[in-house]
């Protein structure tokens, strides 16, 4: 049975190949040097003609030892040295007969001089295959890739724990921050787990190398935004997009070559003059106008919307107009598991303003589309589903949004970092959003759900003040954020929450694990059905908690209250 041959293989036609028939059959002829070749043609998988030869290297045929065939490409050109690799695998393969290797370790020793690349090819494929987001899986390819080429590693057989450690110090030494370092050993690490449960390696090479604490060193501190912070980057934004086309020009104090002119920065007391200076600009491109008010009008809406549900922005992109349920009792909005961090479905609440706002929002998007607009006097009346339901909500989202934003704030004039050095950026709206709940009243198992955490401790620590009040609040107790105001120059620093305006959810988002026992979050621990880890504060659990605080000693039922902000 076993044996060593040359297989068959196919080439395309050398240059100059002539074409000839012999006894039937086709075969090509060209020159090598001083020596004509003659080899039979055959036509591939294209249709081409391509010839027929012997590979230069020998093959293995035999039976492994679990009396599988294989065919092994032993690489050698001489029969005798080939012979002597099968000599080899014909005795490993006795050894797992006689049960003195396993078959593990036998399978391993076959994968010892896999590129790196190959099989990291394969681990890439087996985490889309287990539905792993593009992200997630770019960021983990990018990252053990790195790794591998700055240790030195080209074969599975190369990888090993102490040069990686080695590596992974430097990095640390270099001021990259524990978090960053920490990723790169979690990617690696998780492509040799794989490689272990695949039977490509027998041990994992980066299991005794472990982490470091982050907390020790976080390189980014972010802060919640004030009311009036908010205020001012709303309307900051929606009049950027055309006040960057209104900007004056004012001498350049360091001109490089013949640049002795520049545009003149934006702020918030520029933006009503640079509106007006645009509109004189593009008087006879009305459509050009439209184009940036509506651009404007949507990154406001689209910072509104991340402020009152808490969308991290990739789950802000991801949205379309068949996400958004705004004829329900209580407006929501869809978000699938697939594009959710936590990978679990969720269905997010919406204030009836936000609801309102994206209706009208819809009602345009179906203008320019289509061409038919009807005036939407209500949310009922607002037909999401006359758009295709992959329509994208915001479509000007996108990675961009980081820098977008960074420019929006400076036009805001609204300080990016504080005077403790947390700044603000376009995750920090989430941390506003958290921040406003703590501040409202939520308690902190109901706001836990509400930011769609899988513990209460990265809520309370990291995402809220720490004096959480214990009384439940309602979403109308978020500050108003109307799309169209021009809200007042004069400058006013108000403490997040200090103002007396409480936030909180009317209902929280609830995802496939929620408890249905109708707990609150007082009681849980008393739900036989309840667990720590499922509980889910449902509509009928808030409303209970409201009830239960209007007994006249703290009443922060706020649900009609108007801010006029």
């Amino acid at each position: 049975m076993a044996n060593v041959y040359r297989k068959t293989v196919t080439r395309k036609l050398p240059d100059g190949a002539e074409l000839f028939v012999r006894k039937g059959e086709q075969f090509a002829r060209w020159r090598v040097g001083d020596k004509v070749r003659i080899a039979p043609v055959t036509v591939g998988k294209n249709g081409e003609p391509r010839i027929r030869t012997e590979a230069a290297t020998f093959t293995a045929k035999y039976r492994d030892g679990r009396g599988i065939v294989q065919e092994v490409a032993t690489g050698c050109r001489d029969k005798t040295a080939a012979q002597a690799v099968l000599r080899e695998l014909t005795a490993r393969a006795e050894r797992v007969k006689s049960g003195l290797v396993s078959t593990a370790d036998d399978l391993a020793i076959d994968h010892q001089h896999t590129l790196l690349s190959d099989a990291l090819a394969a681990y890439v494929d087996h985490l889309r295959a287990r539905g792993r987001s593009a992200t997630h899986v770019a960021d983990c390819e990018r990252l053990a890739r790195r790794a591998f080429a700055d240790c030195g590693f080209t074969t599975l057989r190369e990888l090993s724990g102490e040069p990686l450690e080695r590596w992974l110090t430097t990095l640390t030494d270099g001021g990259l921050s524990p978090r960053t370092r920490n990723s790169y050993l979690q990617a690696v690490r998780g492509f040799c787990r794989w490689c272990v449960q695949s039977g490509r390696l027998q041990a994992d090479a980066t299991k005794r190398i472990g982490k470091i604490a982050e907390a020790t060193d976080v390189r980014r501190n972010r802060r919640a935004l004030t009311a009036m912070e908010l205020e001012r980057l709303l309307y900051a934004a929606r009049m950027r997009p055309l006040a960057e086309f209104g900007r004056e020009t004012i001498p350049n104090e360091s001109p490089k070559g013949r640049a002795s002119w520049k545009l003149a920065p934006l702020s918030f007391e520029t933006l009503p003059a640079a509106v007006e200076r645009a509109k004189e600009k593009f008087a006879d491109k009305p459509e050009r106008i439209t184009e940036l008010e509506t651009l404007g009008h949507e990154r406001a809406l689209a910072y509104k919307t991340l402020v009152l549900t808490g969308l991290r922005r990739g789950e802000l992109a991801s949205l379309t107009v068949g996400a958004l349920e705004l004829g329900a009792a209580t407006p929501f909005l869809v978000l699938e598991a697939g594009d959710a961090k936590n990978r679990q479905r969720a269905e997010i609440p919406l204030r009836s303003d936000l609801a309102s706002d994206l209706a009208q929002w819809i009602a345009a998007k179906r203008e320019s589309l289509t061409g038919h607009f009807g005036a939407v006097l209500s949310i009922e009346s607002a037909r999401a589903d006359q758009l295709p339901s992959e329509t994208k909500l915001f479509p000007s989202v996108s990675s961009e949004l980081i820098k977008v934003f960074d420019r929006d704030l400076t036009a805001a004039s609204v300080e990016k970092s504080d005077e403790r050095g947390r700044t603000a950026d376009v995750h920090a709206l989430r941390h506003t959003y958290g921040s406003l709940l703590s501040a409202g009243g939520v308690a902190p198992r109901t706001a836990q759900a509400a930011m769609r955490h899988s513990s209460i401790d990265l809520t309370m620590n990291v995402y809220t003040d720490p004096r959480v009040l214990d009384v439940a609040g309602a979403l109308d107790s978020l500050p108003a954020l109307p799309l169209n105001a021009n809200p007042s120059k004069r400058q006013r620093n108000i403490a997040t929450g200090t103002d007396g305006n409480r936030v909180a959810p009317t209902v929280a988002p609830t995802s496939d694990k929620r408890c249905k026992s109708g707990a609150t979050g007082d009681n849980w621990a008393e739900k036989a059905n309840c667990t720590k880890e499922n509980f889910r504060p449902t509509k009928q659990a808030i409303s209970a908690g409201i009830e239960r605080v209007a007994d006249g000693t703290r009443t922060h039922d706020l649900r009609n209250h108007n801010p006029t902000f």
